[in-house]
């Protein structure tokens, strides 16, 4: 027969083992995470609020399937290696590339977007074709689909590639002469053009449109790879509602 002690070791070691059964687990998943940049008009942060086109369909999605989550902007670079290594992230607005496609579990797209190589009509540079780019000092932003795009036609950072964290960063190299060429989405070009009190189609020329940027799918969010399915299901099927429902349109009608 045991003894007391045994007794109550067997007891102790019971309770335990209960407890653990209902504790909640270390390797739970993490909560969802939203990350984004300051792309205006599609996201930016206004009295310290994360406002803009892209901004609220996210917000519209969240809303319709009744999840809470705050939103962080952060440099490009920080958010895209966030959403490359880290689960339950999601990411926007992010362009959906063939090099990117297996990156990400794309949700869908959220804003229409037009890429183009633009100069300053002071200062206009006539491209053909995007060799004739070559050999000029051109603004991108890290890690960027624009800067990703002219990395993979063989143009280096440092040399042709003048590379910064910020959008207006590039506008302001563009305006000084520190670069002939800017490569940029189509609205936040005009966008940055018109709160420096500027008139875009004045100052601003269209040197070489990008097809191969400028998807008929626009802009879209997307999450990690590590990411349950079943939330991203979730976002689609949201996503989904309010294109159907007319807030989409209503959000873009506003911004537009």
């Amino acid at each position: 027969m045991a003894s007391p002690l045994n007794r109550l070791v067997m007891f102790s070691v019971l309770v335990f083992l209960a407890a653990c059964e209902f504790a909640p687990r270390a390797y739970a998943e993490p909560a969802l995470r939203i990350v984004t940049e300051e792309l205006p008009p599609y996201n930016m942060t206004q009295n310290g609020k994360v406002t803009g086109m892209s901004t609220e369909v996210v917000q519209a999605v969240l809303k319709e399937i009744g999840v809470e989550a705050s939103i962080q902007p952060m440099p490009w670079a920080r958010a895209y290696e966030l959403a490359l290594n880290e689960s339950n992230v999601l990411i926007y607005s992010i362009a959906r590339t063939p090099a990117r496609e297996q990156l990400f579990q794309w949700v869908g797209a959220i804003a229409p977007t037009q890429w183009y190589i633009f100069s300053l009509a002071e200062r206009p540079v006539k491209l053909i074709s995007l060799n004739d780019a070559r050999g000029h000092q051109i603004a991108t932003v890290n890690q960027d689909v624009g800067e990703q795009y002219l990395i993979s036609k063989g143009f280096r950072i440092g040399e042709e590639l003048q590379s910064s964290t910020k959008y207006e960063h590039n506008y302001r190299k563009l305006k000084v002469d520190h670069v002939e060429l800017w490569i940029s989405n189509e609205l936040n070009a005009l966008y940055l053009t018109r709160q420096n009190g500027e008139d875009p189609d004045k100052v601003l020329i269209r040197s070489l449109p990008l097809p191969e940027l400028t998807s008929e799918e626009g802009l879209s969010m997307a999450f990690s790879r590590n990411t349950p399915e079943e939330t991203v299901e979730k976002f689609r099927s949201g996503l989904d509602t309010i294109r159907r429902n007319g807030v989409y349109d209503a959000i873009m009608r506003k911004w537009l």
